[in-house]
């Protein structure tokens, strides 16, 4: 992983892992993908927000730890919001390439002691059955937030629907992927609500979602049954606690990944998929990356040499065989 200048050595670097739970009666494999970040270079005190007064005393300082790390990425010329442009040029060939490691690969591995780094070649995931979107809060999340959350995730949900071709809404009636909006003094006591969503749910993942390191930005546990690399239920983790851009930075990584774009490149560009967060929303060349997952000549369940050649294909189709 490269590094800045600076006292940041580490940007988001994200991790994704499959795991086959035979203990898990309804939800048997699930995608975590997390978000790390070490301490920001300038520790300048601040006066705590008045929307931070009621809430716990390590719900505001990780409020006012993100704030620092939004400025100090903003100020280093990442996160950025424009989507790629002419200093960001890709082909055919290298959306191809993108593909196959993004959503053909996972980042890591389960062993007995925990997680262990290890590219591992996959299979390819992603819905054969409508999506249905809730947003669920925090007791602690304000109201204004709320509103401006709800309506970023249903804006972003109809263009995931676009990109995919496939039905996608947002739905309080039988909902099947969760994102949920959840300050630390919410997701400490989540446990039993977490448990209702996911009947059955395991120890992997409870692990991974309760005890959330203050470095891991945002996380989602996509899950399917009986081993099936179809997806039937997913739950999306968004620290309350962010500022804006970075909140919505993690709604847009975490909802597509869930979808099945789950592992991470550092030679994907323009994308959300690296490390490097140069990138904070969904990019073009993302968007060409969902296209190609959810094109029917690809089916869930094939190999990485089976999805190669005809994700080219699509890839040439896409883009005209040209340069983006």
């Amino acid at each position: 992983m490269g590094k800045l200048a600076g006292c940041i050595t580490r940007i988001l670097a994200k991790i994704v892992v499959f795991f086959t739970l035979a203990a898990c009666s309804t939800a048997d494999q699930f995608s975590l993908s997390q978000s790390h970040q070490t301490q920001p270079s300038r520790l300048v005190a601040l006066p705590p927000a008045p929307e931070l007064v009621n809430r716990s005393e390590s719900s505001r300082a990780l409020s006012v730890f993100l704030k620092r790390l939004e400025n100090d990425l903003l100020a280093r010329g990442l996160l950025r919001t424009d989507g790629g442009g002419p200093d960001t040029t890709f082909t055919n060939i290298t959306l191809a390439r993108n593909f196959v490691q993004i959503a053909l690969f996972d980042e890591f591995v389960a062993t007995p002691t925990g997680l262990r780094a290890l590219p591992t070649v996959s299979r390819l995931r992603r819905w054969e059955q409508p999506v249905r979107f809730m947003v669920e809060y925090g007791a602690s999340v304000p109201e204004k937030q709320r509103i401006e959350d709800s309506q970023s995730i249903a804006t972003f949900v109809s263009r995931l629907s676009r990109i995919t071709g496939e039905p996608m809404s947002m739905s309080n009636i039988n909902p099947n992927f969760h994102v949920l909006i959840l300050n630390e003094d919410d997701r400490l006591g989540y446990e039993d609500e977490l448990r209702a969503l996911v009947p059955g749910i395991g120890s992997t993942s409870l692990k991974a979602f309760m005890d959330l390191p203050r470095d891991t930005m945002c996380l989602v546990l996509a899950f399917s049954e009986g081993g099936s690399p179809q997806y039937s239920k997913a739950v999306a983790l968004i620290r309350g606690e962010h500022p804006n851009l970075m909140r919505l930075a993690c709604i847009h990584e975490e909802l597509a990944q869930g979808l099945g774009l789950a592992n991470d490149s550092p030679r994907a560009r323009p994308s959300i998929f690296n490390d490097d967060e140069e990138f904070g929303l969904l990019t073009t060349h993302d968007e060409l990356l969902l296209k190609i997952l959810y094109d029917d000549r690809l089916q869930p369940g094939m190999t990485a040499a089976e999805a190669a050649l005809i994700a080219r294909v699509i890839a040439t189709e896409l883009l005209k065989n040209g340069p983006a």
